[in-house]
């Protein structure tokens, strides 16, 4: 898909990243990895949470997305991606920022998992003491 100018957001979601190119369309596609998002994340409930900025902000504007999605699982890179939409909207239609920003999609999600500790099993997990 060749995009004439285009305008580009970086996304991110624990350690998925998403940029983004988008353009004007006469219909609104997106494409992620070359892929439609229903191939490309299986289920219906991420390939919605990926288009969900688009239902949120009810642009009036058709735009083609394409999406270059590394790093994380399925699920972060979904958010990645709608995160990085959003971002693209805002520069596109100054105008949406504030639905956006009240369904929280422009707000890095912060959580991610947390590193090992010495001594433990996992992070906050230790071995199971043994009285004798």
């Amino acid at each position: 898909m060749a995009l004439k100018h285009f305008i580009t957001a970086v996304g991110r979601r624990k350690t998925a990243i998403a940029s983004v190119r988008m353009a004007k369309a006469d219909k609104s596609t997106l494409m992620v990895n070359g892929k439609s998002p229903k191939d490309y994340f299986k289920t219906d409930l991420r390939a919605h949470i990926a288009e969900e900025a688009f239902a949120k902000a009810e642009s009036a504007e058709n735009y083609a997305v394409s999406a270059h999605v590394s790093g994380g699982g399925i699920a972060a890179q979904a958010d990645a991606v709608r995160h990085a939409i959003s971002r693209a909207l805002i520069k596109a239609e100054p105008k949406t920022r504030a639905v956006l920003k009240t369904a929280k999609f422009l707000k890095r999600d912060p959580r991610a998992k947390e590193r090992k500790k010495p001594g433990l099993v996992k992070a906050r997990k230790a071995k199971q003491w043994s009285k004798r």
